[in-house]
């Protein structure tokens, strides 16, 4: 499940980023504890509170006191303005700037992605 590439706490909070931006967890919805978390992935509990820490001051979870943590509201829309941010700056841009460099037309780009988005 957890690799070497990077903390733990953050790889937690990746999973349940992705979770909600895939719409297995929906707002409002609750997420495991994180002793329930620690676990089941048989991890630190305080690793695991650490990736949930970070998801409520990202704003992507918040805590009703004694109850648990559950989804944000906006959370899904929140990830995904993100992502789509990070998906032009670290892969769209280099790309142009790559087509650029080699002379491909960004005609050609463009009918390219087209063309294999018709395939799938």
């Amino acid at each position: 499940m957890f690799d070497d590439r990077s903390p733990i706490y953050l790889q937690i909070a990746d999973q349940i980023k992705n979770d909600i931006v895939t719409g297995a967890l929906g707002e409002d919805e609750q997420v495991m504890s994180t002793n329930q978390y620690a676990a089941f992935y048989r991890i630190n509990p305080a690793t695991a509170a650490k990736g949930f820490a970070q998801l409520v001051d990202e704003g992507v979870l918040y805590k009703k006191r004694g109850i648990g943590m559950f989804v944000s509201k906006d959370a899904r829309d929140l990830l995904r303005t993100g992502r789509r941010d990070s998906f032009f700056a670290d892969v769209v841009d280099p790309m142009i700037r790559e087509a650029k460099a080699i002379g491909v037309p960004l005609t050609d780009v463009v009918q390219h992605i087209q063309k294999d988005g018709e395939h799938q």
